[in-house]
């Protein structure tokens, strides 16, 4: 299978290529700079220049492909509205190319806009302040497109991290201090990046239209938790931040520190097979690579 995998030099998507490499698809990946092209290409999959505002760039990677996968997104939060409204418009795109075929395509969603008085399920729909890039891969089912959306964990983990986990992190080390908000109760979701990137193949290869999935391995990690982990393996104390003090300490992450996000993954272990087999976040944090200085 040709696959078209935007994001492909990412965190994530570099996984994603591996994964789908191993398992004998080919690929292509969107690169944006020449970095990310030298990057695809060490690698051993092909590169195709341009980048999310670049339509024509999507439009030729998709028409060459027999599905895609796509990650790439502009993770700039003072920037979000205008990265989600890029977001579309690449969606829109990529569809365009694939309707009436029946072509996948997978779409990267998140877990923020549910309810928090239950773990969310794959079934269940977020509301308006969800990421708009769900809606708009659905909106394409009916066009003829095998569109899907993988819900990832808020963490996804591993070695080369530069996620929300590293930057707790850093805040601990200039802040003197590992914090969460209030009781510390509220909890978030964490996936090990190889299980995400088996789970993108799985959905690309086995997925129905219209499915929605989860990539999440821990279903919820306290918040108080995580932050005890990272005060004990830097030596600060752990204090709680009241959602007043939370601006001052977490800065622009203050309004995610206190989201609860539990999920759960027993629909898409069910739907596609998928067992999570690498280590949950707080293990992999015990390992103590992500302290390295």
């Amino acid at each position: 299978m040709k696959v078209f995998v935007t994001g492909a030099s990412g965190f994530v998507g570099s996984a994603v290529v591996r994964e789908l490499q191993q398992a004998g698809h080919q690929v292509t990946g969107l690169a944006r700079s020449d970095a990310a092209a030298q990057a695809i290409a060490a690698a051993g999959a092909a590169a195709l220049r341009g980048d999310l505002n670049d339509l024509d760039s999507l439009k030729r990677g998709a028409a060459a492909a027999d599905g895609v996968i796509h990650l790439a997104f502009n993770h700039d939060f003072s920037q979000y509205q205008a990265a989600a409204a890029t977001d579309q418009h690449a969606i829109a795109a990529l569809g365009g190319v694939l309707a009436g075929s029946n072509r996948p395509l997978v779409v990267t969603s998140g877990l923020a806009g549910f309810p928090a008085d239950h773990l969310a399920t794959e079934d269940d729909v977020p509301g308006e302040f969800a990421r708009a890039s769900e809606r708009a891969a659905l909106a394409l089912v009916p066009q003829g497109v095998r569109a899907m959306v993988v819900r990832l964990a808020a963490s996804v983990h591993d070695r080369g991290d530069h996620g929300f986990v590293p930057y707790l992190i850093q805040v601990a080390r200039q802040k003197g201090a590992a914090a969460y908000i209030g009781e510390g109760l509220n909890r978030w979701p964490a996936v090990h990046r190889l299980d995400a990137a088996r789970l993108f193949r799985l959905a690309l290869e086995n997925g129905p239209a219209g499915a929605r999935y989860h990539g999440v391995a821990d279903e919820g990690i306290a918040f108080r938790d995580l932050a005890a982990v990272i005060g004990r393996h830097l030596n600060v104390p752990v204090v709680s931040k009241s959602a007043e003090e939370a601006a001052d300490h977490f800065g622009w992450m203050a309004r995610f520190a206190g989201l609860d996000l539990s999920a759960s993954n027993a629909l898409t272990q069910q739907r596609l097979n998928w067992r999570p087999e690498h280590p949950g976040l707080l293990p992999d944090l015990e390992q103590g690579h992500y302290f390295d200085a």
